[in-house]
């Protein structure tokens, strides 16, 4: 059997990810407005943290705090990574969601490897700061390679507490012979909240890509899984953050 390995970066979760719990839907709160959004992204790009630290203030779900060390964390690892933050598609009660973008790049081992990440989150202001958030959705994918291997990554947002649901991360083209070795494995609400990544035991897969099905705790919060796919042509590593439910009607909020 295949020795642990890490993922080819410490990396884990995303820049909003927190620490793995989800924090409830706030439908009486105020949603950040259209020019707090472009203040974030100005921030999140700024060489310092001070405009970050301006706009930010602790609330539910939120520790400005935290997601400054975080964020300090993605740039050392990822020196031109670039955000991009925009409003999102309305929740089921009308509530606005913010979009947030991030893609970067960089050298290891004689590698490079290019980072596309995407959260979906409720931004909650009191007018003047950004003082609380849930998160939606988060998705990240790494791949190496001078060209990325397409691949899609099927993972339900949302499930119900002790719902069977499926964790797949599919080769989008044909195969030609090429074997593939891939694992997968849950990360801890430490190991996400210090942006720290699990060994994944590699194993030969017999098809077109990384087929797993899991569990949800039967406790709401976050659920995160990391995944590791070798391929010929490169590696890909993904990680997907699953809201665990215990009300049907927040599956879709």
């Amino acid at each position: 059997m295949p020795r642990p390995r890490p993922l080819p970066l410490l990396l884990i979760g995303l820049l909003w990810a927190g620490l793995g719990a989800v924090a409830p839907l706030r439908g009486a709160a105020a949603p950040a407005a259209p020019a707090q959004l472009q203040a974030l992204e100005a921030a999140l790009n700024a060489a310092d943290d001070a405009p970050l630290a301006a706009l930010l203030r602790a609330g539910p779900g939120l520790d400005p705090g935290e997601l400054r060390q975080r964020r300090a964390l993605l740039r050392q690892r990822f020196p031109d990574l670039r955000w991009q933050v925009k409003a999102g598609p309305a929740r089921g009660d009308g509530q606005p969601t913010v979009s947030v973008l991030a893609t970067g790049t960089r050298l290891q081992e004689g590698a490079s490897y290019r980072l596309d990440a995407q959260q979906l989150l409720a931004l909650d202001s009191d007018g003047t700061h950004i003082n609380g958030q849930t998160v939606l959705s988060a998705t990240s994918l790494l791949r190496s390679g001078e060209k990325a291997l397409p691949v899609l990554l099927q993972v339900p947002d949302a499930v119900l507490t002790g719902q069977r649901y499926d964790v797949d991360l599919i080769v989008e083209e044909p195969l030609d012979g090429s074997l593939l070795a891939g694992g997968i494995s849950a990360v801890t609400p430490a190991q996400v909240a210090a942006l720290e990544s699990p060994a994944l035991e590699l194993g030969a897969l017999g098809g077109g890509g990384l087929f797993k099905t899991v569990r949800a705790p039967l406790t709401p919060g976050l659920q995160t899984w990391a995944l590791l796919l070798v391929h010929p042509r490169g590696v890909v590593t993904a990680t997907k953050s699953v809201r665990v439910v215990a009300d049907r009607k927040a599956l879709n909020p």
